[in-house]
């Protein structure tokens, strides 16, 4: 008998012992009526359709009542791949599902269960406000099973109503507000980045683009032809909403670009590889031990295969890192210039890319306003701009000493 391998389309067969016509789906036969009639083609074209939009289940229970938590998790993860652009939640979220309910079956998990879940990430030390992110992604995958009829919908339902977390009423710490970081404290920072990090951090402070766009940003993606470029990114936050995202360079921003883009038009422009055999390079030039002798160049390690190596791009994380050690080393220096400030007491705080879209923010909302800020930092709601742009207290002081 014929089966399905999950790869090929299945067939329309003859069943020679009853005329009937049949296929082979997820591993199940299915009878479809007299075989050639026009009922038992639109049947078959009927389960293959289905067969195909669940992702080519290769078994039965992987598209039935049997379907575990984890191939829940496994079918989702598939489907968000193609889907979203950045997936660092989903990950978080599925890898703890999977972990403590994932032999249970899908239409067994309920409201205790996701609480459960739940508390886990209160446990793991996560914000309020992002357990909930965490649950609702949760719920979102269900809701998704159920609309690929993977789970019925009282399954997915029934975990709506588990609430979100509310504040003052839960042990999950609060997310402290992201606030401008000061320019004084970025320019401290600066000589101690590697030279294209260093570019990457004025662009952002420039131009108001988020962490991950100046991280991916192509010579391709920008448009020269006017007096003011326009970057439109490969891969953005609203990208899979079909909303479009332009961040506009000036002359500042062109200047601080232009030796970026003298390389292959798909490629990246601020390269980690690149500052790694920058910085060996620098560190080989002020070599004082003869070439004959001692290390070779880029062989002293710790590790000799270490688990993380240079690659053709930053991510937010290792762009978020590398800003980290420049704070670090900045406050070192700023210590050893004024010995009487305590050792223990930082300088020069860490700071992360995010801050820089928010003054970035700050700084055009209260030049040009708000629908400025708006328009630039790509939100298409103005009540998002505001979370960014921190309003102008000196302003709101200055009113109240004249009319208070």
């Amino acid at each position: 008998m014929a089966r399905s391998t999950g790869h090929s389309t299945p067939k329309y067969r003859k069943h020679r012992a009853t005329g009937q016509a049949v296929v082979t789906v997820a591993g199940k036969d299915h009878y479809l009526g007299p075989h050639g009639t026009k009922a038992s083609l639109v049947e078959y074209d009927r389960l293959v359709g289905e067969w195909l939009a669940a992702g080519r289940p290769t078994t039965a229970t992987a598209a039935g009542s049997d379907l575990t938590v984890a191939e829940l998790c496994r079918a989702y993860k598939k489907y968000a791949t193609a889907y979203y652009a950045k997936l660092d939640n989903i990950t978080t979220a599925m890898k703890t599902l999977r972990l403590r309910y994932g032999a249970t079956l899908a239409i067994d998990f309920g409201p205790l269960a996701l609480k459960a879940v739940r508390q886990q990430f209160v446990d793991d030390g996560h914000s309020r406000t992002y357990v909930n992110r965490l649950v609702d992604l949760i719920r979102r995958a269900f809701k998704w099973a159920a609309s690929e009829q993977l789970i019925s919908m009282t399954t997915w339902q029934a975990l709506t109503t588990v609430t979100g977390l509310r504040q003052g009423h839960t042990e999950a710490p609060e997310n402290n507000p992201i606030l401008p970081i000061d320019d004084a404290i970025v320019d401290a920072t600066l000589p101690h980045l590697p030279d294209a990090v260093a570019d990457m951090v004025r662009l952002e402070r420039l131009t108001g683009m988020r962490p991950d766009e100046v991280c991916g940003l192509r010579p391709s993606d920008i448009d020269r032809s006017g007096d003011v470029w326009s970057y439109s990114p490969q891969h953005h936050k609203m990208a899979h909403a079909g909303k479009n995202r332009v961040v506009f360079i000036g002359p500042k921003g062109k200047v601080i670009l232009v030796p970026y883009l003298l390389r292959a038009a798909e490629s990246f422009c601020f390269v980690p590889a690149e500052v790694v055999a920058a910085t060996f390079a620098k560190r080989n030039s002020k070599r004082k031990t003869s070439l004959s002798c001692g290390n070779r160049t880029g062989t002293n390690r710790i590790r000799r295969k270490p688990r993380r190596t240079a690659g053709e791009r930053y991510n937010v994380n290792s762009y978020r890192r590398a800003i980290h050690r420049a704070c670090d080393a900045a406050d070192d220096a700023a210590h050893k210039l004024d010995g009487s400030i305590q050792a223990d007491k930082r300088i020069v705080p860490r700071w992360s890319p995010n801050r820089l879209r928010h003054t970035a923010a700050t700084e055009i909302r209260k030049r040009f306003g708000l629908e400025s800020a708006q328009v630039v930092l790509g939100h298409s709601k103005p009540n998002t701009t505001l979370i960014y742009a921190e309003r102008d207290l000196l302003k709101a002081a200055a009113i109240m000493a004249e009319v208070g």
